[in-house]
C-alpha cells in the first residue's frame, strides 16, 4: 500500500481489516528511505535504519492475530532522534562521532513507551550535533556523523533544527511520525521549516530519561507528524510518569486524542503575540492571514499582547544551558559504558583531535565555554534559573494570559526557512519558541501557509499542561484550513 502520506488513524485501520500488515508497512517505509533518503534527492534525513524493525514488525503482526491490537500505534513506524536512546544494536551519539559505538544499555524512557504501545522503532534520525549546542555560528541539521540534512520542499533550504531529521523525515513520508527534542525551538523550529505538526510539551510531561541532555531545566521530547491527530496519539504514548525521571512524577496520563475537537476555537480568547512578529513580512501575511480563519472558527482574537519576547533574548537562557550541559553530559556518559569518551572534557578534546572531521566549518565555542562556565555555585544556579522563569512566566506568559483572560497566545512559530549555509553558518532572524522554552510550558505548531512554496507554521502557546486545549485548536484550525500540502524535493528555493 502507499504509505507515505497515510494518518495513523488509516494505517491501524488497514492491519485492522486485513488489507496489509505491520510487516508490509515497514517494509514499505524502508524502501521509501532508500528511494528518497539515502537515494534520489538524499534527504540525508535518517542517520540509522533499525536493522531488528522488520522482526519486531512481524512480531507485531503475530501479537495482533493471538490477541489483537494494544492501541492506536501498534505496528505502526516511527522514528526517534539520534540523541534518544533505544536499547538494541543503532547507536546514540547525538550527531557526534565522539559518541560513536555508543550503544545504549536500556530504551530512553520514551522509547520504552513507544513500544509498549507496539510501535515499530524504524530508526534514528539525523540532527544538528550535539542539539544545536556546539558552536555560536553553526548550520541547522548537519552532524560529524551524519552530515548536512535537507528540506524536502527545496533542497537548498534549511531543514532547521535541532531535530531537523525528524523534521525532513516526517515531511517527506519515511515514517508515521518522529520524536524530538527540544531545549528551545528544536521541535517548534523544524516542524514550522518542514510544514508539519509539532508538539513542545510541559516540561516534566515527557521522561527526559535516557536523551543526551543540553538543559534539563528546559529540556523535553515531543511528537512531530504531519497532522495534529497523529501529533496526540504519539503524546498519549510518550507521556506520563517514569520513575528514573522525577520531574514526571505528577505527569498526567491522557488520551490526547479525545481533545481533537473540530469546534475547539469557538469561543476561544486566543492573544496575538505581537512581539513575536515582524521577524519577516512574508510570514507576519500568513499569521494575519491565519488570524483571519481562526476569527471565523469562532475565536475571540485579543490584539495585540505583548510577552515580552525581547527582554528574553541572551544572556540568561545561554548561562543557564552552559551551567547545565556540563553536568547532564558528564552524568549520562558515566552510564553509557560503550561510549568512547567519559566526559564533556573528554568530548571537547576528542574534536580538537579530529577537527578536519568534526570541525570542518564551525567549531566548539559553546562546548568549550561550558567547561569553564559549568563550574557554578548552587546558588549562582539558582539565581539564573530563578531569573529565566521570571522573564518568561511572571514577567511573559502568565502576565499576558492572566491580564487579558486568555486561552493561549498565537505567532508565527518562524520565518521561511533560509538557505544552507555550513560556511557562515544559519541566517536565523527569530521566532516565538524562546518565551515557552524557557518556561518549561507547551507549545504546539501547526501549518499555516506557505512562502515562495516554503512552508510557515502558526503556534499556540499557554501555561503548564496545557496540551489538551492546545491540540485542540490547532486541530480545529488544521480541519478549516487543509494547508498543508506534499513536499516536491525541488532543488532551489527560487
Amino acid at each position: 500500500m502507499e504509505v507515505r502520506e497515510k494518518p495513523i488513524a488509516e494505517l491501524q485501520a488497514a492491519m485492522t481489516a486485513g488489507e496489509t500488515t505491520a510487516l508490509e508497512i515497514a517494509r514499505s517505509f524502508l524502501e521509501r528511505i532508500a528511494a528518497i533518503d539515502a537515494g534520489g534527492p538524499a534527504l540525508n534525513a535518517v542517520i540509522e535504519v533499525n536493522p531488528d524493525a522488520l522482526e519486531a514488525a512481524a512480531e507485531l503482526d503475530r501479537e495482533r492475530r493471538e490477541r489483537g491490537p494494544r492501541g492506536l500505534l501498534h505496528g505502526v513506524p516511527v522514528m526517534v532522534k539520534d540523541n534518544i536512546d533505544t536499547g538494541d544494536r543503532m547507536q546514540t551519539t547525538a550527531g557526534s562521532l565522539a559518541l560513536a559505538g555508543n550503544v545504549a544499555p536500556c530504551d530512553a524512557g520514551v522509547v520504552e513507551r513507544l513500544r509498549a504501545a507496539g510501535a515499530v522503532v524504524l530508526g534514528k534520525t539525523n540532527l544538528s550535533e550535539w542539539a544545536y549546542f556546539r558552536s555560536t555560528r553553526g548550520c541547522s541539521g548537519w552532524s560529524s556523523r551524519g552530515g548536512q540534512t535537507r528540506n524536502p520542499y527545496a533542497l537548498d533550504r534549511t531543514p532547521s533544527g535541532s531535530s531537523s531529521g525528524s523534521g525532513a523525515a516526517v515531511a517527506a513520508g519515511l515514517c508515521a511520525g518522529a520524536i524530538g527534542t527540544e531545549t528551545d525551538g528544536s521541535i517548534v523550529s523544524p516542524s514550522s521549516a518542514n510544514g508539519i505538526v509539532g508538539i513542545k510539551p510541559t516540561v516534566g510531561l515527557v521522561s527526559r530519561a535516557g536523551i543526551i541532555p543540553v538543559a534539563p531545566s528546559q529540556d523535553t521530547a515531543g511528537p512531530m507528524a504531519r497532522t495534529v491527530a497523529d501529533a496526540a496519539a504519539l503524546l498519549t504514548a510518550i507521556a506520563g510518569p517514569d520513575p528514573r525521571d522525577e520531574a514526571t512524577a505528577q505527569a498526567p496520563t491522557l488520551d490526547y486524542t479525545q481533545f481533537l475537537d473540530p469546534h475547539a476555537l469557538e469561543g476561544a480568547r486566543l492573544g496575538v503575540a505581537r512581539d513575536c512578529f515582524g521577524r519577516h513580512e512574508a510570514a507576519d501575511a500568513v499569521a494575519e492571514a491565519a488570524l483571519g480563519a481562526l476569527r471565523s472558527l469562532g475565536a475571540e482574537i485579543v490584539d495585540p499582547v505583548e510577552v515580552g519576547r525581547e527582554r528574553m533574548n541572551g544572556a540568561p537562557e545561554i548561562e543557564l544551558m552552559l551551567i547545565e550541559i556540563k553536568a547532564g553530559v558528564d552524568a549520562y556518559l558515566a552510564d553509557h559504558p560503550r561510549a568512547g569518551v567519559r566526559s564533556l572534557e573528554e568530548v571537547v578534546a576528542y574534536n580538537r583531535l579530529h577537527a578536519e572531521r568534526v570541525l570542518p566549518y564551525f567549531g566548539q565555542e559553546l562546548l568549550e565555554r561550558a567547561l569553564v562556565d559549568g563550574v557554578v555555585s548552587d546558588a549562582r544556579h539558582r539565581e539564573v534559573r530563578e531569573t529565566c522563569l521570571r522573564l518568561a512566566r511572571d514577567e511573559g506568559i502568565d502576565r499576558a494570559l492572566a491580564e487579558h483572560g486568555l486561552d493561549a497566545l498565537v505567532a508565527p512559530t518562524q520565518v521561511p526557512a533560509w538557505a544552507i549555509d555550513p560556511i557562515d553558518g544559519d541566517k536565523r532572524l527569530g521566532g516565538c519558541a524562546t518565551p515557552a522554552a524557557m518556561a518549561g510550558y507547551p507549545h504546539v505548531t501547526v501549518p499555516a501557509g506557505y512562502v515562495h512554496g516554503l512552508p510557515v507554521g502558526l503556534s499556540f502557546f499557554a501555561g503548564p499542561y496545557a496540551e489538551g486545549r492546545l491540540i485542540g485548536f490547532a486541530h480545529a484550525f488544521e480541519r478549516a484550513t487543509r494547508v498543508r500540502r506534499r513536499p516536491t524535493f525541488r532543488a532551489r528555493a527560487v
